[in-house]
This record gives structure tokens, sequence and C-alpha cells, in this order.
């Protein structure tokens, strides 16, 4: 199965397996950020509007505008913005469907590793923000191990099994963000690194939002009934409970910000 085969068409289901991770960096992020209020954002790849409701919720936007290629993943967020200040639109990251200096900020929230061409993708969010406008993004540290999903890569990896990765997984690396930035002319750049931590009932609770993911189930339907037992033994001695019987883990994003010159 290619890169490129990595789909996330299932609003409901992105939004337990990703959308809880979202928000706890997003807010991070946010926080980061300290945007002014009253803007117009543009959410790239905004998926099941995870990341739109949240700034829609702190940032008292004017206007957010979502774009995202699956329509599927955009009919979920139109359900949850219902009578808010959010308008989503199916487009690519590498041709938004709007006009230049549109916008006083734009957003990719856990993104710029799916785009394909990200420096095409970065030059998009800086065409349609005004001069002195913000563009920003954090992405998960794939080949960091910061993937909220790596003790299952970890895993893959020990019986000798390659993890799927998205196009251009080196993009969520805070060096290449920051490059990205700098090489599309836009000022102020700076970097951090955002780390969140996720607790679980117990690891069936882990097992069940990890099997959401469309590279996981691809994996495991390629098992039968006993290697697919064996490798979620493997992987529950990865995860170690707590008295509880919980599982707690941190995953850890970059984050990148910037201004486009006046």
């Amino acid at each position: 199965m290619s890169e490129n085969q990595i789909r996330f068409e299932d609003g409901a289901a992105y939004e337990r397996f990703m959308g809880v991770w979202s928000r706890l960096a997003g807010d991070v992020f946010i926080d980061w950020l300290k945007p002014a209020q009253g803007l117009r954002w543009v959410d790239v790849g905004c998926g099941s509007g995870a990341f739109t409701d949240l700034l829609l919720e702190r940032c008292a936007p004017v206007s957010v505008d979502g774009v995202d290629p699956s329509e599927q993943q955009l009919a979920f967020a139109r359900t949850r913005t219902v009578g808010k200040a959010a308008t989503f639109h199916l487009g690519s990251a590498e041709a938004l469907p709007f006009a230049a200096d549109s916008f006083d900020a734009a957003t990719m929230a856990l993104v710029i590793f799916f785009v394909p061409d990200p420096a095409r993708g970065v030059a998009e969010m800086a065409r349609v923000v005004r001069p002195g406008g913000l563009i920003a993004a954090y992405a998960w540290d794939l080949l960091g191990g910061g993937f909220p999903l790596a003790p299952l890569q970890a895993e893959l990896r020990a019986i000798g099994k390659t993890p799927m990765l998205p196009p251009s997984p080196d993009a969520g690396s805070a060096d290449v963000m920051r490059k990205l930035w700098q090489d599309a002319g836009l000022e102020s750049v700076e970097t951090r690194t955002i780390a969140v931590t996720r607790t679980f009932a117990d690891f069936e609770d882990f097992w069940t939002v990890a099997m959401l993911s469309p590279s996981t189930g691809a994996f495991l339907a390629k098992l039968d009934a006993r290697e697919a037992a064996d490798f979620k033994t493997r992987l529950s001695a990865r995860l170690p409970a707590d008295s509880s019987g919980r599982v707690t883990y941190t995953a850890r994003a970059n984050a990148v910000k910037g201004i486009k010159p006046r």
C-alpha cells in the first residue's frame, strides 16, 4: 500500500481517533499564538472541524473558512458548527479557493505532512492572507517519535514492518517547518514543541481508538486471528497501565508561526 493511500473519510471516527489529540495540542498552540479577536481565519485541511471549533470557541473570529479534500469530513464539520461563523469548502491545500489577501490568519492543524508539496501549501496560505497577517501550523513530530500512535509504530518496526506514513513525513519536523516558512518569505518566524498527554480508560480503550486509524486497520486486515492477537499482546506490553488500569502517554507536535510582510 502506498503512502498516499492514507485517507480520512469518516468524520465521527476521525474525531474520536485524532480530534481529541488535535484539541489538546490546539489549546497550547492558540495560547502560543496569542491572536487578536475579530479576525478572519482560514483553517486549511480542517478535517472534522476539531480545530475550527476551537478557533470559534477561543478566538471570537469574524469568520472561519475551513477547507478539506474530503466531503465526508466536511459534512461532519458542518454538524458541529451549526449557528456559528464557519463556512466549509471542498478544496486542496495546494490550490486554495480564495482570492489573495482574503484573511487575517491562516492555519494548518496536523495537516502539513499530508500535503504532497508542503512548500506550495505554505505559499498558498501566504497568498490568501493579507500583508501583516499570521500564517501558522502545528504537526506531529512523525519522524521523531511524537505521533499519538508511536507505540504502535514502534511495535510494527520491532516485527520488521514499516509503518504507513503520509506523503511528506519530514514536514512535521521543527527544522523543516522553519525552513518552509522562511523560504515562503515570511517574517518573525518562530517554532516551538508542544507536548500533550492523553489518558485512556484501559488498554482496550486505547486499542479501540487505534483501530479507527485507516493505516492501522489496513495492516491488521492482513493478519490472521493469531497474528493479530499476538501483535495486540506485544503492544499492550509497551503501554503499561496504572493501578486503576488506565493507560496514559504523551504525544509531541512541532509548531511554527510567521508574518506575511507588509
